[in-house]
Order: C-alpha cells, then sequence, then structure tokens
C-alpha cells in the first residue's frame, strides 16, 4: 500500500474510532475472538520494518502455495507493530491457495493465538458449518483475518495495526485471485470497504474491493460474523447469512444446496 492511502486509511479508521466514541457505540460484531457464547446448531442450507514478501507471479496451484508460505513467513518475522510481542503464534492464515472464495474476519482471538490457525473456536465452528451448509470443506475456501495477531485481551484493532498487516492481507489475494472475498461481521466490512455503513446496509449485495492501489478489483459481499450469529440466534439473521452465501455460490458457478430443515 502507497504512504498516502495509508495515511487516508489512518485517518479514516481514527475518525471512525472517534465518531464510535461519542456516540457511545461499539462495534455489532468482533473479529473471530468471541468465545464466551455456547456453540449452537446452525441448520442453514454460519519498530522495525519488516522484510517485504514476494511478489506474486503466475504459475501452478503448487506455486501458489510457496508464494502463501512466503508470506506466512515473512508475518513471522514482522515486527512492524507491538502484537509480535505479546502473541503466542502468528496467524497469517490457511487453506486451499487456489480458493474461488476468500473468507476475511478482523482478529485472531485466543484459540486462534495458541493454535496459530484462523476461526478455530466457537465462531469458528460455526463459520465450518456455514461452509459444508454450502456444499463445500474448510480445505476449498481460503480463510484469514484482517490482523495477523491476536490483540491483547480481544480489544478492538487500532489503525496503526490494521495499517501495518494490510500489506499482507493484499499480497494473499493477489496470489490466491479469488472471485469473491466474504468479509466476516461489521469491523472486517467497515475496513475493508474504507466505510462507516452499518454492516445491516452493506450485506445482501455485492462491492467492489480493490486490494491495493495496482491489483485488479475483487468481488466483496459482507455478512454478519459467526460470532454474531452465536449471541443472536433467531431465523430471520440465519436466513440473511444464507441469502449472502447463495448469492457468492451463484457469483462463483457452484450449486446452492436445498436449505436443511
Amino acid at each position: 500500500m502507497s504512504q498516502p492511502s495509508k495515511d487516508k486509511l489512518i485517518r479514516t479508521l481514527l475518525g471512525r474510532l472517534d465518531s464510535e466514541r461519542v456516540l457511545g457505540g461499539k462495534w455489532l460484531e468482533v473479529g473471530g475472538h468471541i468465545e464466551d457464547a455456547p456453540l449452537v446448531e446452525m441448520p442453514i442450507e454460519e519498530q522495525e520494518e519488516a522484510p517485504v514478501a514476494k511478489k506474486k507471479t503466475s504459475g501452478s496451484n503448487k506455486d501458489k502455495k510457496l508464494q502463501l508460505a512466503d508470506v506466512a513467513e515473512t508475518i513471522a518475522a514482522c515486527t512492524k507493530c507491538p502484537l509480535h510481542k505479546s502473541r503466542i503464534n502468528p496467524v497469517p492464515g490457511d487453506g486451499n491457495p487456489n480458493a474461488q472464495i476468500v473468507f476475511v474476519g478482523e482478529a485472531p482471538g485466543q484459540n486462534e493465538d495458541e493454535q496459530g490457525k484462523p476461526f478455530v473456536g466457537r465462531a469458528g465452528k460455526l463459520l465450518t458449518k456455514i461452509i459444508e451448509a454450502m456444499g463445500l470443506k474448510r480445505e476449498d475456501v481460503f480463510i484469514c483475518n484482517i490482523l495477523k495477531s491476536r490483540p491483547p485481551d480481544n480489544r478492538d484493532p487500532r489503525p496503526e495495526e490494521i495499517v501495518a498487516c494490510m500489506d499482507y492481507l493484499f499480497e494473499q489475494i493477489a496470489i490466491i485471485e479469488p472471485q469473491v472475498i466474504v468479509a466476516l461481521g461489521s469491523h472486517a466490512a467497515k475496513t475493508l470497504l474504507n466505510t462507516t455503513e452499518a454492516i445491516g446496509k452493506l450485506r445482501g449485495r455485492f462491492h467492489e474491493y480493490q486490494p491495493g492501489p495496482f491489483a485488479k478489483p475483487v468481488k466483496l459481499v459482507a455478512t454478519y460474523h459467526p460470532a454474531y450469529l452465536l449471541r443472536n440466534y433467531t431465523k430471520e439473521t440465519r436466513q440473511r447469512v444464507w441469502d449472502d452465501m447463495k448469492m457468492v455460490l451463484n457469483e462463483v458457478g457452484l450449486p446452492v444446496p436445498r436449505r436443511q430443515a
């Protein structure tokens, strides 16, 4: 990301955080680290400069796997923000290097930090159920977060931390070349789309996401975070998420499974 782009993102994030404080509000959902809600069934049809990761070159699925491994190594060595001091493990993301669909959350939580893998807590189990309801497996998609390290005490990411990690997300998307990005939750959607619009207004339609100043746009769908569904387990919210996933499946040319009872 160019320096002017980073400066603009920082200003936007700081302004958004100030607005939240003035209004006395909080993000509707936080990243993949709400682990205190009970797991329920989802019956749907849920400071130093670090070295720069290698540039993407077109090639085979094996080449993409190696390129993503290079990015993961760079993330593991990153010291661009203080989070590297408090984390147990970096969480670069994992999945299919040639995935048609990339799921992006906000930040790792405690379980993710301990295992070094994204979405492995209660919210992650619900995300797995949603992916399986789509007729897919976790191994068919790529799952990651905007932040690659857990914020202490699961606090909200700070603007400078987001900016420090965004280039890694850009690089991963450039390597994978997905057809659709699914932003999980309000915080991830607002950050990726650089907006303050509510998740309820962002979901249900495609957005054009620009992963870096020189990359081609990718279609993005915003939906509710699995952790939000754990706290708001209603027919209405589950239906909205399923409607969003049907949009994704139609876009990538995959069949839509029949909804389960």
